[in-house]
Order: structure tokens, then sequence, then C-alpha cells
């Protein structure tokens, strides 16, 4: 999901005091097959759900000069496609998925605590259930899949209002709202959100739903661009906009788009 872009920001807040090695000497070739060997084991155990094991496998790549983004790239985002992958031929279960998911977010806040600021970020994106329903399960799924894809995640939180959605979104300059609706008693406020947004002057905004009630309906029934089966599906459908915007319309310095 990730593209390969260089540059100065996605270096911020990356190597923690740790240089990466350098040179074509035997030792470097060694430390690359170990590293490689390293980030397969990382894989498995994120798709496995192992919590402490991937975190003791993260600490031996950081202290042997891994950069955070290529544990990412290299680990987390691997590990993610499996389970999208699996989640597309429908082999998983809802336990699995929050198991790696709580491995995949602990490894995310080791290698970016709060207070440091996601490196390169994609775009940033506004989460949440909408007023009437309280179920977050979804959205939890989704903040994971976002978050390891490079997206800064604004989460509203359960029972929120369009309002709220749409000053959030205004706030953080959001490329994209994603709503979650478990009860089909919140399709009018779905449907509500898209002209909420054009009278706020966010006609740009992309809004995507999805949860057990919302995807029973169409985009166009619901008013919204896109409807997720799946947090992959969501996260492809952002892909495939954020890739067609000609201009480059992300700002690098907030992870939303443009003014």
């Amino acid at each position: 999901m990730m593209s390969g872009r260089t540059g100065a920001a996605r270096d911020l807040h990356i190597n923690r005091g740790v240089p990466p090695p350098c040179g074509n000497s035997p030792a470097h070739g060694e430390r690359k097959v170990k590293t490689s060997a390293d980030l397969d084991s990382l894989v498995q155990a994120l798709i496995a759900g192992e919590r402490e094991q991937s975190l003791a496998i993260v600490a031996r790549l950081v202290s042997g000069g891994t950069r955070s983004f290529d544990i990412v790239t290299g680990g987390v985002e691997r590990a993610m496609a499996a389970l999208d992958r699996k989640c597309t031929a429908e082999q998983f279960n809802l336990l699995e998925i929050m198991l790696a998911g709580r491995a995949v977010m602990a490894v995310i806040r080791e290698l970016f605590p709060e207070d440091a600021a996601l490196p390169d970020p994609r775009a940033s994106v506004v989460v949440a259930v909408l007023e009437g329903d309280i179920h977050d399960i979804g959205k939890a799924i989704l903040k994971i899949v976002l978050a390891s894809s490079r997206f800064r995640v604004v989460d509203c939180g359960r029972d929120v209002p369009v309002a709220a959605i749409v000053a959030a979104a205004a706030e953080s300059r959001a490329a994209a709202v994603c709503v979650s609706g478990l009860i089909s008693s919140v399709v009018p406020q779905v449907q509500a959100l898209k002209p909420a947004l054009l009278r706020a002057g966010l006609e740009h905004v992309r809004v995507l739903a999805g949860g057990a009630a919302l995807k029973q309906c169409t985009a166009g029934t619901l008013n919204v661009d896109h409807v997720g089966q799946t947090a992959f599906d969501a996260v492809s459908y952002l892909d495939s906009y954020l890739d067609s915007c000609l201009d480059p319309c992300l700002d690098p310095t907030t992870g939303g788009l443009r003014g």
C-alpha cells in the first residue's frame, strides 16, 4: 500500500538515534540477511496476533539499525496484505483479525509514539460511528488498517453527530471521512453527511461507509462515494483516489489536503 517516496519528512522520528548500516562489507551483508529474516518473522508473528513476540522482534530490528519506516513497509505492510488476502477469501474470523490488529497497533505505537509525527502520511482520514450507534468494532479494525497503511487517523469515536464529523474533517483537512454502522437506523445520517460537507465547503472530502448494516446498501442509496465490504477494501479505494490526484494534493506537513 505504501509508496516508495523519499524525503526528509519520511526520515523524521524514525531512526531513534541509531544510524543505518552502510557500506558493502561482509558484515553489512550478514546484517541484511538477518534483517530480512527478522522481518519475515515479524510478518508471521503479526499474522498470528503474537503481540509480545512482535515487539521483541521490532526491538531487535531497531537495535540493529533498521529504520522504523522499513519495519513498517517490510513487516507490517506485508502482514496486513496477507490478512487482506484471507479477508478476500473469507478464510478469517473476527477474533483472528482483532488479535492481529492488537499486535499491529502495539508495533505502530512502539515505532511512532503518540508524541511523534507519523512520517510522510498518505493523508488524514476521519473515522466515526454515527449518532445512535455505539458498536465500534468495525471502526477499530479500520483504524488499524489505515494506520498501518500510513494514513493519519482522526478518531471521532462512536455515537457522533454529523456536525461533529464535519468539524473534524475541516480541522484536520481530511481527504476522506469513513463512517461505520451496525444498525440500519443510522442510514439517514449517512445520507446527510455528504450534503453537510458540501455546505461546509468540503466538497473534495470523500465519504466512505461500511459495517454490517451499511454494506448492504449501494453507494447511491447512501449518498456516499464508496461502500467498503472490508476495511482493506476502503483502503484500496483511498489508494486509488489519492493516486488519481493529478496535482500533489497532500500537504506533507499535515497529512491533509492542500488549501
